[in-house]
């Protein structure tokens, strides 16, 4: 037996691995053109034709590097507090926070907006989108190929159609919501977006959260509510409500679908590219926004006031939302869709001490210590994990076999120990 067929015999997933999908294309060693292959080889492509993740063309045809390190190895050398005592938790912590602003500033751009007449919720969005694919888009083609970029058009783009409904429709109802009900009640549901992504990553990943993440995520709900609290005592809950019903409803479906696209995007980032994820979210974003915005923004567009100033806060508002849907999938990656939510909860705090400088804004004595409950909670969350944290997905296997080994990802740290990212 040749050399090749002894390492495809060795690599060659199993059975069970081809029927769950554990075995990703990339993983599988393809002979060259004109050399013969055993039946098995051959008819490998026809076996794995009906398991979704398997047959995610955009798959390099090399193999990643071999592994240096097992998960076991790594776990069984963790000690107590293993994850908290890592770079990799305080760049996941910090990074979240980075987040959390970054959110703040695109609601400040959008009420600097509002003050000068312009209120375009879906069109402003619509220049995120189009970066992202001047950017990504152009990126993945140049990695891909024409060819290889149309395949994955052709055989994946229903996954990142998905991907990008959920998330352009959990833009729009979000915005929509803060039209008829209170800035209290919007805050109050954003509890929600967290109890569905702690939901869909129960059923469908097969995620098993522990004692203390469930008491670290009620910690920092806690915190929020504190948050909430001082804003009904101070009132500074966006006054009375034009229709709390519809606006609560609409709030509600906005955080599903925030929760929807959080998780599934967790899913698909795991597994490949941040170009490729990226780019295809804000390919077929690009024109679902625009739909919307062709039909409920039609009547703003016409009566906004467009001077020097729009134009600044237009630009500010898409360079923030860009860097914004360029990080996500890091973190996605080192930690979960659950960390992430809990880590935007201190957005409210941010937006009051941004507010203090640009809209005279008055901190309340109980913000800091409701920020200050919240980060306990983030540590909490995280106080029994092991080194790996939650960059080590269930869905790709007992060594991320599955996975890809891009940046962040807990394959690339089992294929070069020690590395920080």
């Amino acid at each position: 037996m040749s050399k090749e067929m002894e390492h495809y015999a060795e690599n060659r997933p199993s059975d069970e691995e081809i029927a769950t999908g554990a075995a990703p294309v990339e993983r599988i060693t393809v002979e060259p053109k004109g050399t013969s292959t055993t039946p098995d080889a051959s008819s490998a492509p026809t076996s794995r034709h009906h398991h979704g993740p398997v047959e995610m063309v955009g798959a390099d045809t090399t193999e990643q590097p071999p592994l240096q390190t097992t998960v076991a190895e790594v776990e069984g050398r963790k000690s107590r507090f293993g994850y908290l005592r890592r770079k990799q938790f305080w760049i996941v912590l910090i990074l979240s926070q980075a987040l959390a602003l970054t959110i703040t500033g695109t609601n400040t751009t959008t009420t600097l907006l509002s003050m000068e007449g312009t209120s375009i919720p879906a069109f402003q969005t619509l220049f995120n989108y189009i970066l992202l694919n001047l950017i990504y888009t152009t990126l993945t083609i140049y990695k891909y190929g024409p060819k290889k970029y149309g395949m994955l058009l052709w055989k994946d783009g229903w996954r990142y159609l998905i991907l990008a409904f959920c998330d352009v429709l959990g833009n729009y109802f979000t915005v929509l919501a803060y039209r008829y009900t209170t800035i209290l009640s919007a805050q109050l549901i954003n509890f929600w977006a967290i109890a569905v992504v702690v939901l869909i990553s129960l059923i469908f990943l097969k995620v098993r959260y522990h004692i203390f993440q469930y008491a670290g995520i009620l910690i920092c709900c806690g915190g929020l509510g504190m948050l909430v609290a001082s804003d009904h005592i101070t009132g500074s809950n966006g006054g009375p409500a034009l229709d709390a019903v519809k606006g609560d409803l609409f709030a509600l479906v906005g955080a599903t679908f925030y929760g929807l696209s959080n998780v599934f995007e967790e899913f698909l980032v795991s597994k490949r590219p941040l170009y490729e994820v990226i780019g295809q979210l804000a390919f077929w974003a690009l024109p679902i926004n625009g739909a919307i915005c062709g039909i409920f923004d039609r009547n703003s567009i016409k009566h906004a006031t467009w001077n020097h100033k729009v134009a600044g806060y237009l630009v500010g508002y898409t360079l923030l939302l860009s860097w914004f849907y360029s990080a996500v999938p890091i973190v996605l990656r080192m930690a979960s869709a659950a960390f992430f939510n809990i880590g935007l909860l201190t957005g409210n705090f941010w937006g009051v001490i941004v507010g203090i400088k640009v809209f005279h804004y008055h901190v309340h004595w109980m913000y800091p210590i409701a920020f200050v409950l919240i980060m306990v909670g983030h540590f909490v969350y995280y106080g029994t994990e092991g080194v790996l944290g939650e960059a080590k997905k269930p869905w790709l296997g007992e060594n991320q076999e599955g996975g890809n080994d891009g940046i962040g990802t807990a394959r690339r740290q089992l294929e070069h120990p020690g590395v920080t990212l």
